[in-house]
């Protein structure tokens, strides 16, 4: 259900999030304690502030109201992926090859659960980063916990 959610939400909010000047980043529809989120996280050249969270916020809630694709109450949240962000989706990594980037691995290799590299390559299996003056390192994806950004001065 919660898959649903998140992509009936998307495609309901795209153009709308589009009108306001932004990109849709990522919808989740996720439980914490005994309530339910739905995040929708945006993002436009030269970053998010809180008055593109807060017009998109107005812009969306109506169409949610209206359309109503989820049963009972949840939290609405609109925000920025952040400097530091995660990346789940093949669109997410490809905005983001050449960025410096960390995998958080189920299982250690070589010793260490992490890897912290460029985003050099990646393809339906592997993700590959480049640690500076290290040799390229190709990680299965579904090896990987977590792949995000890292925020470079």
């Amino acid at each position: 259900m919660k898959k649903n959610v998140a992509g009936t939400v998307a495609e309901l909010i795209a153009g709308t999030v589009r009108e306001n000047g932004c990109e849709l980043w990522d919808v989740e529809y996720v439980k914490e304690g005994a309530d339910w989120h739905l995040r929708v996280t945006i993002d436009r050249e030269g970053g998010v502030g809180i008055d593109d969270c807060e017009r998109v916020h107005r812009a969306i809630d109506p169409l949610l109201d209206e359309a109503d694709p989820i049963e009972g109450s949840y939290y609405l949240e609109v925000s920025s992926p952040g400097i530091e962000r995660e990346l789940r989706t093949d669109r997410h990594i490809a905005a983001s090859v050449g960025a410096l980037a960390e995998a958080r691995l189920f299982a250690p290799l070589n010793g260490t659960k992490s890897v912290i590299g460029r985003l050099t390559a990646y393809d339906s299996e592997t993700v590959t980063l480049t640690p500076d003056g290290g040799e390229p390192v190709v990680l299965q994806r579904k090896a990987v916990s977590r792949l995000g950004t890292v925020y470079e001065d």
